[in-house]
């Protein structure tokens, strides 16, 4: 039997519901497991003519689909499931960003080197913190807050302070899309390191981990 327009109607709402949930779930286990802050954003709707226009609804948006939504309520660390849920059935699909600058920092690098980076680290046994992708390709390091304002002294005293590094620091006041979000109209959000236990509530020093994503930068990014 062909699909009917209610039947694609129906598949389509129930992939929409899926979605959902498979976000109120997440923004319960940031909230109750790794005790993070969750902020409902904005997502990014594709025009007729394939722009990216933003659902917050303000005409040259500047981050369209990457921010937060100026009425929606932040969900502090230790919200329960029926609070995410309550809280995405007043903006429903909206994204799941996560305030920077308080539990953690980011570093943020291109993907090819951060998985070099990644794969370095772990061999060498250190302590490392969660770590995310995006779909535009780079690599989300989460480190221990206070990362984006001493990174110019770090490059300094690890020797790449005059280098040309595709390293980007994120703190106080920046929020990042969590994964299984859409960024900016470009895909979703993944996890290349997920969060644990450890990993959540106790990111690294950046000072740990700069060097060798400095390197890698350096030598992947040319």
């Amino acid at each position: 039997m062909g699909f009917t327009i209610g039947g694609i109607r129906e598949i389509r709402t129930g992939s929409r519901r899926r979605a959902r949930s498979s976000e109120i779930t997440a923004v319960a286990e940031y909230t109750g497991l790794w005790g993070w802050d969750v902020v409902p954003g904005a997502r990014a709707v594709r025009s007729a003519g394939g722009r990216a226009d933003c659902s917050c609804g303000a005409a040259g948006c500047p981050a369209p689909g990457a921010h937060p939504l100026d009425f929606a309520k932040e969900l502090t660390a230790g919200a329960t499931l029926e609070e995410a849920a309550a809280a995405w059935a007043r903006t429903p699909g909206a994204a799941v960003l996560l305030p920077v600058g308080r539990r953690f920092d980011i570093l943020d690098v291109p993907e090819a080197a951060g998985r070099g980076a990644l794969a370095r680290l772990e061999r060498m046994g250190l302590p490392l913190g969660p770590v995310a992708a995006t779909p535009g390709h780079r690599a989300l390091f989460f480190v221990a807050p206070g990362a984006a304002a001493d990174l110019p002294g770090l490059l300094y005293r690890t020797g790449w302070d005059d280098a040309d590094l595709d390293l980007r620091p994120l703190g106080h006041g920046d929020h990042i899309t969590a994964p299984p979000s859409d960024h900016a109209g470009q895909g979703p959000m993944r996890w290349l390191r997920p969060p644990t236990l450890d990993s959540a509530g106790n990111p690294p020093q950046a000072r740990l981990v700069v060097g060798t994503l400095a390197y890698l930068c350096a030598r992947v990014c040319v």
